[in-house]
């Protein structure tokens, strides 16, 4: 069974760093697409960013690029988000999510979220 498990999240002032991880059980990490949402209240999840399976492509949502790095080490099926210079527009929950194409199904699980709040 999929299981994604989130940490890292926290309360944090304007301009610090938080690093998120996901960890993967129960599944082959490595040939999933993995990414990162955020939810705010009263609103639809985000895309934050994607990580090819292999880790060597990567794409960022225009309000993050530049201060947010997603990464995975597929050894210890981890995924992370390290994010840089945060806002208090940032502030939201943070999911991460698995995908991978089956035949023509797509299989998609998600981790039960991690807050993160950016305030003075």
């Amino acid at each position: 069974q999929v299981q994604l498990v989130e940490s890292g999240g926290g309360l944090v002032q304007p301009g610090e760093s938080l690093r998120l991880s996901c960890v993967g059980l129960g599944f082959s990490f490595s040939s999933y697409t993995m990414k990162w949402f955020r939810q705010t209240p009263g609103n639809e999840r985000e895309l934050v960013a994607t990580i090819a399976p292999a880790g060597g492509t990567t794409n960022y949502a225009d309000s993050v690029s530049g201060r947010f790095t997603i990464s995975r080490d597929n050894a210890e099926n981890i995924l992370y988000l390290q994010m840089n210079s945060l806002r208090p527009e940032d502030t939201a929950v943070y999911y991460c999510n698995a995908q991978k194409f089956v035949d023509t199904d797509l299989v998609s699980a998600w981790g039960q979220g991690t807050q993160v709040t950016v305030s003075s």
